[in-house]
Parts: C-alpha cells; structure tokens; sequence
C-alpha cells in the first residue's frame, strides 16, 4: 500500500488532504511540525512519498525535504510560498514537482500519481478474491465484468481498501468518507452505503466474504 507522509502545521489542512488521500486509495500520515517529520524520516519508517509545508512552527521544510533527499524518498513541496526564488529553491533541493495553495484536489492527485510513477513507487492495482480495482482507472471489475459504483460507494471501496485486513469502526468510517466540503455522513446512509456496496461486490450480500462485520466493533475488509 503507497503510503504519504504529510508535513502540515495547518491540522484542518493535513486533515483534509488526508481525506483526499484515502478516498484514492493511499494511506497517509500527517506530522505537524519539522522536527516530528524529521523524527520519522530518521527513524527509516517505509514511506512512499512526502508532501511537504515550507512554513513549519519550528523550522523550514526544506530541512524535511533535504533530510527525504537523503533517504531517497520522493517529495512535493505543498505551499503558499509562490515567489521564483522559493520555487527555484524546492527543485535545487530536489523536491519532485512545487504546488502553491490554494490546490485543485485533483490536479494535486494527479501530480501525485506522475511523481510515483518516475520513481516506480505507484501501486495502481488491487485485488480481493474476485473483484479487481485499478486507482488510476478509477475502475472496478468483478469476474471481469466493469462494476458501476457511486462516488460514495467508490470512496467507501476505496477505505476499506486503504485499510484491508483493519477492523474499522462506525466512527472511523465517518471520518475516512467525510465530503471535502465539510458535510458527514450519517448513521442512516453509511448503513445503506455498505448495504449497497456488499449488493454490488459480494457474490452473495447476505453472507458476505469482503467486506465483514465484526460484531461490536465495525467492519472489516477481508484479504
């Protein structure tokens, strides 16, 4: 699974890019601070890719970008800063692409996916039993037949997915599938959604043998 490390004193901001990450298919940690980033990158932990803030509370992000440099991991730098000399500066450190705030979701998405793809980090198919979904497609198969899911059901997919074999309780879904633009789901339609999802993904929705419930605690996709 690609997993992204996000370096963002802003937590509402880390949150929801962190939203936008699971909802396609990447796990993701955030860290609000410079040394907290350099802490991990120390510690060797398996990162496939940074998004870095310049402006930290306790130093600059281009130390965190240096310090990825040197562990070889890839990095955008993810920032408001959008003179020249700043942009000149992240691409002679090395950051892989420079994107100024305020982003388009998906053209950060995008760029994200073509920094994985040159350094061959990019894991664009997953499979459980039968069905088959491709994260740069945006598509979904079982038994090779396309499947035609719903934003939501997509993105709900997609969690499960970020989180295969973790039991993931109500809550948790609340907050992976939360909309972008503030709106959260509640109690009634998560329920439908999952109704919905099992309906088009197991072979038989009533027992089924993807997406399980844990009884007490949430669900749990199976692998």
């Amino acid at each position: 699974m690609t997993k992204i490390l996000i370096v963002e004193d802003d937590r509402a901001i880390a949150q929801k890019i962190g939203q936008l990450l699971a909802t396609h298919g990447y796990q993701w940690e955030a860290v609000y601070s410079m040394q907290q980033a350099l802490t991990i990158l120390t510690a060797e932990q398996q990162l496939d890719l940074l998004l870095i803030d310049l402006n930290l509370p306790d130093g600059s992000g281009y130390a965190v970008g240096t310090q990825a440099k040197a562990a070889k991991i890839p990095f955008i730098f993810l920032t408001a800063m959008e003179d020249e000399a700043s942009v000149v500066t992240g691409f002679d450190l090395g950051g892989d692409d420079y994107i100024v705030k305020p982003f388009r979701p998906m053209e950060l998405l995008s760029r994200i996916k073509n920094v994985l793809r040159r350094r061959g980090k990019s894991q664009a198919v997953f499979t459980v039993e039968d069905l088959t979904v491709d994260v740069i497609k945006g598509l979904v198969t079982k038994k090779g037949e396309e499947l035609f899911l719903s934003p939501l059901e997509y993105r709900l997919l997609l969690v499960f997915i970020n989180h295969s074999g973790q039991v993931l309780t109500r809550d948790q879904l609340f907050q992976e599938i939360w909309d972008l633009a503030g709106n959260f789901v509640n109690d009634n339609t998560l329920t439908v959604y999952i109704k919905r999802l099992r309906e088009k993904i197991e072979v038989d929705p009533q027992h089924p043998t993807k997406i399980k419930t844990v009884r007490g605690l949430g669900y749990k996709l199976e692998v």
